[in-house]
Protein backbone atom coordinates (compact mmCIF):
# COMPACT_ATOMS: atom_id res chain seq x y z
CA UNK A 1 0.00 0.00 0.00
CA UNK A 2 1.32 3.19 -0.79
CA UNK A 3 0.90 6.34 1.12
CA UNK A 4 0.82 9.96 -0.38
CA UNK A 5 2.28 12.50 2.07
CA UNK A 6 0.91 16.07 1.54
CA UNK A 7 4.12 18.29 2.44
CA UNK A 8 2.92 21.95 3.49
CA UNK A 9 5.12 24.59 3.08
CA UNK A 10 4.74 28.14 4.61
CA UNK A 11 5.32 31.01 2.66
CA UNK A 12 5.78 34.23 4.33
CA UNK A 13 4.39 37.51 2.93
CA UNK A 14 4.64 40.88 3.90
CA UNK A 15 2.57 43.82 2.77
CA UNK A 16 1.29 47.58 4.04
CA UNK A 17 -1.47 47.84 6.34
CA UNK A 18 -2.49 50.04 3.41
CA UNK A 19 -2.97 46.59 1.54
CA UNK A 20 -4.20 44.57 4.52
CA UNK A 21 -7.13 46.77 4.44
CA UNK A 22 -7.53 46.83 0.95
CA UNK A 23 -8.03 43.40 0.51
CA UNK A 24 -9.91 42.82 3.21
CA UNK A 25 -7.91 40.83 5.10
CA UNK A 26 -9.56 39.35 8.58
CA UNK A 27 -6.85 37.00 9.48
CA UNK A 28 -3.06 36.96 9.41
CA UNK A 29 -2.73 33.29 8.56
CA UNK A 30 -4.42 32.39 4.69
CA UNK A 31 -4.41 29.16 2.80
CA UNK A 32 -2.79 29.53 -0.44
CA UNK A 33 -6.33 29.15 -2.59
CA UNK A 34 -7.71 32.25 -0.24
CA UNK A 35 -4.58 34.33 -1.11
CA UNK A 36 -4.79 34.02 -5.27
CA UNK A 37 -8.58 34.30 -4.59
CA UNK A 38 -7.76 37.41 -3.01
CA UNK A 39 -5.11 38.36 -5.41
CA UNK A 40 -7.29 37.77 -8.51
CA UNK A 41 -10.30 40.14 -6.76
CA UNK A 42 -8.06 43.12 -7.11
CA UNK A 43 -6.53 41.45 -10.67
CA UNK A 44 -10.16 41.82 -11.93
CA UNK A 45 -11.20 45.37 -9.98
CA UNK A 46 -8.44 46.98 -11.70
CA UNK A 47 -8.84 45.66 -14.81
CA UNK A 48 -12.89 46.33 -14.99
CA UNK A 49 -11.85 49.78 -13.85
CA UNK A 50 -8.93 50.08 -16.63
CA UNK A 51 -11.87 49.17 -19.10
CA UNK A 52 -14.08 51.40 -17.60
CA UNK A 53 -11.32 54.09 -18.23
CA UNK A 54 -10.81 53.42 -21.81
CA UNK A 55 -14.39 53.15 -22.49
CA UNK A 56 -14.54 56.89 -21.04
CA UNK A 57 -11.69 57.79 -23.21
CA UNK A 58 -12.72 56.48 -26.52
CA UNK A 59 -16.58 57.28 -26.23
CA UNK A 60 -17.54 54.09 -25.93
CA UNK A 61 -19.21 54.42 -22.53
CA UNK A 62 -22.04 56.48 -24.40
CA UNK A 63 -22.68 53.70 -26.42
CA UNK A 64 -25.62 51.65 -26.55
CA UNK A 65 -25.84 47.80 -26.23
CA UNK A 66 -27.11 47.51 -29.81
CA UNK A 67 -24.35 49.91 -31.31
CA UNK A 68 -22.01 48.18 -29.48
CA UNK A 69 -23.23 44.82 -31.23
CA UNK A 70 -23.70 46.76 -34.89
CA UNK A 71 -19.73 47.12 -34.05
CA UNK A 72 -18.61 43.64 -33.20
CA UNK A 73 -20.60 42.27 -36.58
CA UNK A 74 -18.87 45.17 -38.69
CA UNK A 75 -15.22 44.17 -36.92
CA UNK A 76 -15.86 40.32 -37.77
CA UNK A 77 -16.93 40.89 -41.43
CA UNK A 78 -14.16 43.04 -42.51
CA UNK A 79 -12.17 40.11 -40.31
CA UNK A 80 -13.43 37.55 -42.63
CA UNK A 81 -13.59 39.52 -45.91
CA UNK A 82 -9.66 40.17 -45.31
CA UNK A 83 -8.77 36.78 -45.10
Amino acid sequence: MIINLLIMRTLNVSISDIEYNKFGIKQDKLNFTDFIELVRNELMRQNLNKCVELAHKYGLSKMTLEEINDEVKSVRKNAKNNH
